[in-house]
C-alpha cells in the first residue's frame, strides 16, 4: 500500500508538473535551414534558443521591469542566445547576439492570433513580437543556416523565480557598481555591489542580467550574462541536483512554472531528457561568445554582423566545429556524405532544366547584382542550354546549395552541382523547388566557379568573438566609470 500510495503521488505531482508548462509552436517563420548530417557514430548535434523576453504583461513582470507604459505591448527578445551541443556530446558552445543587431527578420505568422507579418529587415529583438518565439528561431536559422530543434524563453518573473531556487550564483565586478539613471541617461537595472565576489539570486540576479549601462555596451551586457551562465551551471554541478530529490524537486517546480517551450520538448520527462544530455558535458568544454559585430551604417545605435568574422562563428556551428580547440576533427564532418551519389543516372546536360536564383544577400552585406545570370550563362556556356535565371528578385542564403523536389532528379542536381564545383554535400532534396534550382549564396559572390571553402578547425574562433571558458571561475567586470560608486 505505501509503494502504490508513493507511486499514485509521484504521478500525480509529474501530471502536476506537466501542467505548469507552456509550449508553443517551434518555428513560426519562413526558414530553409535543415538538420546536420550525422557523424560516423550516426549522432547529430543538439541546438537550443534561449531567449530572455522583456514582457510587461503581468504585475510582477511591471514590478521587476518597470516600464508600465509597455504594459499590453508584445514583448521583444531582448536576450537571444543559441546553445548548440556537440554530435558527440563532449562540447558545448554558446552564441549570443546582441539585441540591437539589425538582421533580416522573415515572413512569420503568429500561432496564436493568426496575423501574418511580412519580412522585414530590422534589429533582431523585435523577431519575437512578429510571430513568437517561433519566429525569433526561424530568423536565426536564416542567419545562420543552423537547424534549431527547440526553443525556451523565460521572462522577468521567470529569472527571479529560477535564480531563487538554484540558490543564489556568484558574480565578480572590478569595482564598486550601481546601475542607476545619470543626467541623459534614463533607466538602469538597479543593480549595486560592492567590489569583488558576490552571490546574487531572485531580483539582484535579475539586476545583473538586465544591467547594461553599467558596463557600457550591450556586448559587454551579453559578457556579464555569460559570467552569470558559467557560475550557474558550477554551482549546479557542485549541487549534484540531478541525485538530489529535494533541489531536483525545487528546480522542477520553478522550471516549469518559468520556462516556456517549444511544443516538442514539453513535457518534464524531455526536459529531464535534455538536461541529462546537458550535463554531460564537462565545464572546461562549454564556450561562451558573443556574435562579432560592427557599427551600423545605417544608425549608429544598432549594430550589424561582422562580415567574415561572424560568418567563421556560424561555419564553426554548421559544421559541427569544437570552439574551445580541445576536440580533434569535427564530430559532423561527413558532410560530403550528406547526399548519396544517386544510383539514377544524370540525363543529357542539355535535357536538364536548371533555374538559378541569387541569394547572395546577407546580414551584413547587400545583394550582388547580376549572380543568376552570370551562372546561368556559365552553365549554358557548359551545354546545359535549359538553364535559366530566376528574376523575382534577390535571396538570402549564407551558402550555395543545389536543391532538387524529387528522387528521380537527384542524379541531375549532382551533375549540375558538379560541373560548378559545389560539393555534393550542398545537394540537398526540398519540396520548395519544383526542379533543380542553384541558389547562389552570399559565399559565393564573385567568379562562375565555386570558391573552395578552407574547412574550420577546432578553436579556431575570431578575436572578437569574446570566447569565456566554462571553467574560468576568475573573470571579473569592469565598471564603466559613471556607474562606480
Amino acid at each position: 500500500m505505501v509503494v502504490l500510495a508513493t507511486a499514485g503521488a509521484g504521478y500525480l505531482y509529474y501530471e502536476h508538473l506537466n501542467g505548469n508548462i507552456e509550449k508553443g509552436q517551434r518555428s513560426s517563420g519562413d526558414s530553409k535551414a535543415r538538420r546536420a548530417a550525422p557523424n560516423a557514430a550516426g549522432q547529430t548535434p543538439l541546438n537550443i534558443l534561449l531567449i530572455g523576453s522583456d514582457s510587461r504583461n503581468s504585475d510582477e513582470n511591471v514590478e521587476l521591469g518597470g516600464a508600465r507604459k509597455d504594459r499590453g505591448t508584445p514583448p521583444r527578445g531582448d536576450v537571444q542566445m543559441l546553445i548548440h551541443l556537440a554530435a558527440d556530446r563532449e562540447s558545448a558552445s554558446v552564441v549570443s547576439i546582441p539585441r540591437d543587431t539589425r538582421v533580416d527578420i522573415p515572413k512569420c505568422t503568429d500561432p496564436k492570433s493568426g496575423r501574418t507579418y511580412p519580412p522585414v529587415n530590422t534589429i533582431i529583438n523585435a523577431s519575437l513580437a512578429r510571430g513568437g518565439a517561433g519566429c525569433t528561431l526561424a530568423t536565426w536559422e536564416n542567419l545562420t543556416g543552423v537547424y534549431i530543434d527547440h526553443w525556451m524563453t523565460i521572462d522577468f518573473a521567470g529569472v527571479v523565480k529560477m535564480a531563487d531556487a538554484i540558490g543564489g550564483v556568484e558574480v565578480c565586478v572590478e569595482q564598486n557598481v550601481w546601475d542607476r539613471p545619470l543626467p541623459g541617461v534614463p533607466g538602469g537595472s538597479g543593480l549595486k555591489l560592492k567590489a569583488g565576489r558576490t552571490k546574487v539570486q531572485g531580483e539582484q540576479a535579475l539586476q545583473w542580467l538586465r544591467t547594461r549601462h553599467a558596463w557600457g555596451s550591450d556586448p559587454l551586457r551579453a559578457r556579464a550574462q555569460h559570467m552569470y551562465m558559467n557560475s550557474m551551471i558550477r554551482t549546479l554541478k557542485s549541487q549534484n541536483v540531478f541525485t538530489d530529490t529535494g533541489r531536483l524537486t525545487d528546480l522542477a517546480e520553478a522550471a516549469t512554472k518559468s520556462l516556456h517551450v517549444s511544443e516538442e520538448i514539453g513535457t518534464v520527462k524531455k526536459l529531464y531528457d535534455l538536461g541529462a544530455q546537458l550535463k554531460t558535458v564537462p565545464t572546461d568544454r562549454i564556450t561562451m561568445t558573443t556574435l562579432p559585430t560592427a557599427a551600423d551604417p545605417e544608425d549608429a545605435n544598432h549594430l550589424i554582423p561582422a562580415g567574415t568574422d561572424a560568418d567563421r562563428v556560424w561555419e564553426m556551428l554548421r559544421d559541427d566545429v569544437p570552439f574551445d580547440g580541445k576536440g580533434g576533427k569535427p564530430g559532423a564532418k561527413k558532410a560530403e556524405k550528406d547526399e548519396k551519389a544517386s544510383r539514377d543516372p544524370a540525363a543529357a546536360d542539355g535535357e536538364i532544366g536548371v533555374l538559378v536564383q541569387n541569394a547572395t544577400r546577407s546580414g551584413t552585406l547587400g545583394p550582388v547584382s547580376g549572380r543568376a545570370g552570370a551562372i546561368t550563362q556559365s552553365l549554358v556556356g557548359k551545354g546545359f542550354t535549359k538553364a535559366t535565371a530566376d528574376t523575382s528578385g534577390a535571396l538570402a542564403e549564407e551558402r550555395t546549395v543545389v536543391r532538387y523536389p524529387s528522387a528521380e532528379l537527384a542524379g541531375d542536381a549532382q551533375r549540375v552541382a558538379k560541373s560548378l564545383g559545389i560539393p555534393r554535400s550542398s545537394v540537398r532534396r526540398s519540396t520548395d523547388v519544383s526542379g533543380v534550382t542553384v541558389v547562389v549564396g552570399a559565399d559565393w559572390r564573385t567568379g562562375t566557379a565555386y570558391p573552395k571553402q578552407p574547412a574550420p578547425k577546432a578553436g579556431d574562433l575570431p578575436g572578437d568573438a569574446d570566447a569565456l571558458n566554462g571553467s574560468d571561475a576568475g573573470k571579473c567586470m569592469n565598471v564603466y566609470a559613471p556607474y562606480r560608486w
